[in-house]
């Protein structure tokens, strides 16, 4: 697991130390094979079990409103645009309000899901599927098309600023395995195989209170070495407030490494900028950071990733 150095921080991966992590971790997780990578675990059994975690049957959730204003961290937000609406000069007949949606899944607001075939590293997906699978059309493997049915599990939200006794987490700052193992001991809880493991860092807080930033130049997210937790949890998914990796990136020459090892490595699928905030004080009062969880994307066969809202249910 990652530690500190003697000043309390997290240390910078070089090439080599990067490359040695990715090895090991693709090893300890060759199981998360084929089309859905780690969701193999996601068994009935565990689907059934998941659900013993729905007592009060309140249901939150953990998506932040759709982005439609331009910002430092929003150049190209959603467009929501009016195709038919109330008709003021004939209030007799029937008429349809109707609407259309146009937005780039992958941007660093709005809630969306990563498919496996997002990532491209050396020239391959996941499991050593050609990268050319990815064409103009789309993609022919490991696309959203694998999730019809959905994710459905037990998720665990580890709160890293209510650890360190702090907001949120400056832009910048970096999640470790030992912050995840300290916040699980923390919360009184415990991440197991076949979870959704959800990671707070507060990003969505600060954005609210401090205003938006360019958080491709700056943002909070996971160290690399916090994968070896999740790795020996056998998570199998991973969603987070922010991008989920921390810019500037703690490896040199690779820019999203938590990206690659994740899903190119370990075959995870990532829930990127979700929202706590609506969450944590629920937990809180239910005394529990445990949670039936329902993940549900768009069928979009061929896509890379699909905007998501997922629910908790407490």
């Amino acid at each position: 697991m990652a530690t500190r150095d003697s000043r309390g921080e997290t240390p910078r991966l070089t090439a080599a130390e990067f490359d040695s992590l990715y090895q090991r971790l693709a090893s300890t997780t060759s199981w998360a094979a084929g089309e859905r990578g780690a969701l193999v675990a996601l068994t009935p059994q565990r689907v059934a079990e998941a659900a013993q975690e729905v007592r009060s049957g309140r249901t939150v959730t953990l998506a932040a409103p759709v982005e439609t204003s331009t910002g430092p961290d929003s150049p190209e937000p959603a467009r929501h645009t009016m195709r038919a609406w109330s008709d003021e000069s004939d209030d007799q007949g029937l008429h349809f309000a109707r609407d259309s949606f146009a937005m780039n899944v992958h941007g660093d607001t709005d809630s969306h899901l990563d498919a496996l075939c997002h990532v491209i590293y050396r020239g391959t997906l996941h499991g050593g599927v050609d990268a050319s699978s990815v064409t103009e059309a789309g993609a022919t493997a490991l696309a959203v098309g694998a999730l019809a049915d959905g994710i459905v599990g037990r998720g665990v939200l580890l709160d890293i600023p209510r650890l360190r006794g702090v907001p949120w987490l400056e832009p910048g700052e970096h999640v470790s395995a030992d912050d995840l193992d300290a916040a699980e001991k923390s919360q009184g809880t415990r991440v197991g195989e076949g979870d959704l493991l959800f990671v707070r860092v507060g990003h969505r807080k600060r954005r609210a209170e401090a205003g938006p930033w360019h958080t491709a130049e700056a943002r909070a997210g996971l160290h690399p070495n916090a994968l070896e937790f999740l790795a020996e949890r056998r998570v199998v998914v991973l969603g987070g407030d922010g991008n989920n990796d921390t810019a500037p990136s703690a490896v040199e020459g690779v820019g999203f490494p938590v990206h690659v090892l994740a899903m190119h490595a370990m075959g995870l699928h990532l829930l990127d900028y979700l929202q706590f905030e609506d969450l944590v004080p629920v937990c809180e009062a239910a005394g529990r950071w445990s949670f039936f969880c329902v993940v549900a994307p768009l069928r979009l066969p061929a896509a890379t990733g699909s905007p998501v809202n997922p629910i908790a249910v407490l």
